[in-house]
């Protein structure tokens, strides 16, 4: 998630319940993420972020287009039930049939792969605490860190003995292999929008 609160800095130290969360969550104008009766705000993103997301939402719709499997943008939430964890992914993808919590139908319980955008080290410190979070959910295979400020990202992937292995890539031309739909993503069209990323080396 770009540019978005280091540690999860929580709101206040009041613990609520899930149930409490979801109903203020539900009426309030801006986001908030849940974890163990604590509530996290989530800062705007910036505009490199939201040029990379578009991208992704971009290549990824076009290449799911008549498949089974649909993506979304942040707006819609995911939850861990293992963990209480409820957060918005920067991009969520599902394959098969929607599993949600209950019938206001915002509150994703299966994703198939995530996506999060990161542009410091305080936000890719966060998204690597978020994927130990993230990957008890059964149906979550591929879980994918894409930075914002040079051409990298980083493919995580479940394999059948419940094992994650991880692949970098820091290439400008490199490719992003989504193993879960079969898609190998251009690293070059993730960034296509965007201007003067520094290369790895």
């Amino acid at each position: 998630m770009g540019n978005k609160n280091s540690g999860m800095s929580a709101i206040a130290k009041t613990f609520i319940s899930e149930k409490e969360y979801l109903n203020e969550e539900r009426k309030a104008l801006t986001k908030s993420e849940y974890y163990k009766g604590e509530i996290f705000a989530m800062p705007g993103a910036t505009k490199v972020h939201n040029a990379i997301v578009g991208a992704l939402l971009g290549e990824l719709y076009g290449f799911l287009k008549g498949k089974s499997c649909k993506v979304f943008s942040s707006d819609l939430r995911v939850h861990n039930n293992e963990n209480s964890l409820y957060t918005y992914p920067d991009i969520t993808v599902v394959c098969g049939k929607e599993e949600y919590l209950d019938d206001e139908f915002d509150t994703l319980l299966n994703p198939t792969v995530l996506f999060e955008i990161f542009s410091s080290v305080e936000d890719y410190n966060r998204s690597a605490k978020l994927f130990k979070l993230y990957r008890s959910i059964p149906s979550l295979l591929n879980y994918i860190l894409v930075s914002s400020t040079e051409y990298a990202a980083e493919i995580y992937t479940r394999k059948e003995n419940e094992e994650w292995t991880l692949n970098v890539v820091e290439e400008k031309n490199g490719h992003i292999q989504i193993n879960a739909i079969n898609f190998d993503l251009s690293l070059a069209d993730v960034y296509a929008q965007v201007d003067d990323l520094i290369p790895t080396e």
